[in-house]
């Protein structure tokens, strides 16, 4: 079970990186290729026997279409140039279902782009194959209108899953939302088999969910729509009420309504596995946050018991008032700003349901009391993480002692632990480390 302690600073998350391997052929290309296994062939006229010969050019056809599975795109391209039949290789569906287009500006960023030639290729060849898609886009506002053509010319395609990633500020959201609307629509009618849709930070519309629900109801499975302000709360429970096989939805809170959460306990709903929640502040000090009631989320867990429900809050400390005034099912909270005593208090008391804590800041003065009713009443909690606060070394060891046995990952920055009576720094390290099992 990982203790981390960081001298330098703490993380919330940690990203994943996906590594292939690129396979070149040698200068050599044309020299015989060892195998373990070479087979014998006899000729039918004569009792000479020759081994095979297995060269480059006579790869097995689906040995050199796994090559090309691990070729990024450009090497990919070079080798579909080296005979017709590497070309015919390259053109084989299978290569097609999963693609990433990549459109960043050269003024912009320093990243590479998918080349032009291979994405009229892809459109004019490959549009139904496309199955798994997804478009990372920089900051300009060039980038995104150019991801807007290309969906805009998808009308033979057959996507399940769509994608749009804005690696910097949000530039979908400057592209027309005439433009991106209109592109997106092209998809929805098209496909009519989509599972899986994350397009935050866009202008995504009520009127386009109409069309999503209406073309693709019985297919959707997770919908990732956060930081869409034309969206509205009846956009979204248009969703709720027809798409029954949701399984995962991400929104922000303004849309979340007792409504929402009613209409996804129906009985034609499927069970919810995760319900993610942005809870930001628009104007800072003007925001006003409704409450969601005890009896809606009640219905909720009774309809889908191993939900995940997921909040993330960029508030400050006086727009908290209206949250977890009553027993609220949230397992994972993430905190990006300062959050009060009193606010940490209230999740000890009616957070029952809490797994995940993570606490990125709060005042000077210390949180024993607060961590301790946690340990002591979310007795499913197995992560935590405290950022710039306040614990007593013998506050922390108390909280170890309590829900130590059962937590998988700890993680505190050493400025956090104020050195006491009965610990200082270097004890509380062996003692933490003895209660989580480590030694």
């Amino acid at each position: 079970m990982p203790f981390y302690v960081d001298e330098g600073g703490w993380n919330k998350m940690k990203r994943g990186r996906s590594y292939c391997q690129s396979f070149t052929p040698s200068e050599g290309s044309n020299k015989r290729l060892k195998s373990s296994n070479q087979t014998d062939i006899k000729a039918s006229s004569s009792t000479s026997q020759k081994p095979t010969e297995e060269t480059w050019a006579n790869l097995l056809h689906h040995v050199v279409l796994h090559i090309f599975q691990y070729l990024p795109l450009l090497d990919r391209a070079r080798a579909s140039s080296v005979c017709r039949r590497w070309n015919d290789v390259f053109h084989i569906p299978d290569l097609w279902r999963r693609f990433e287009f990549e459109l960043n500006q050269p003024t912009t960023s320093c990243l590479r782009s998918t080349h032009p030639d291979i994405i009229q290729q892809i459109i004019k060849r490959h549009a139904q194959h496309l199955q798994y898609v997804s478009f990372k886009v920089d900051s300009c506002t060039k980038s995104a209108e150019a991801a807007c053509n290309i969906l805009s010319q998808l009308v033979n395609c057959t996507i399940k899953t769509l994608g749009l990633i804005s690696t910097a500020r949000p530039s979908f959201m400057d592209v027309s939302q005439s433009h991106f609307v209109s592109a997106l629509t092209v998809v929805f009618v098209n496909s009519k088999s989509l599972s899986s849709i994350k397009i935050d930070d866009t202008p995504f519309d009520d009127p386009s969910l109409k069309v999503l629900v209406a073309n693709n109801s019985d297919t959707l499975k997770l919908l990732k729509m956060s930081s869409c302000p034309h969206v509205s709360p009846a956009g979204i429970l248009c969703v709720a009420d027809q798409c029954h096989g949701l399984r995962e939805l991400a929104l922000n809170y303004n849309l979340l309504s007792d409504e929402l959460l009613l209409a996804l306990s129906s009985e034609k709903h499927v069970h919810l596995e995760h319900l993610c929640i942005d809870v930001m502040s628009e104007n800072p000090g003007q925001s006003q946050f409704h409450t969601i009631k005890k009896n809606s989320w009640d219905i909720l867990i009774r309809h889908s018991p191993q939900v995940n429900i997921v909040m993330y809050f960029f508030l400050y400390e006086e727009e908290f008032e209206p949250f977890f005034r009553e027993e609220t099912p949230v397992t994972h909270l993430y905190f990006g700003r300062a959050v009060s005593k009193d606010m940490l208090g209230r999740i000890g008391l009616n957070c029952p349901c809490l797994v995940e804590l993570v606490v990125c800041a709060n005042g000077l003065e210390p949180l024993d009391e607060e961590l301790i009713c946690i340990a002591d009443r979310c007795k499913s909690l197995t992560a935590i993480g405290l950022g710039e606060c306040e614990v007593t070394c013998s506050g922390f060891m108390e909280f170890v002692k309590m829900c130590g046995g059962r937590l998988s990952q700890l993680s505190i920055m050493e400025e956090v632990l104020i050195p006491d009576n009965t610990y200082n720094i270097e004890q509380i390290y062996s003692e933490v480390s003895k209660h989580l099992g480590l030694i």
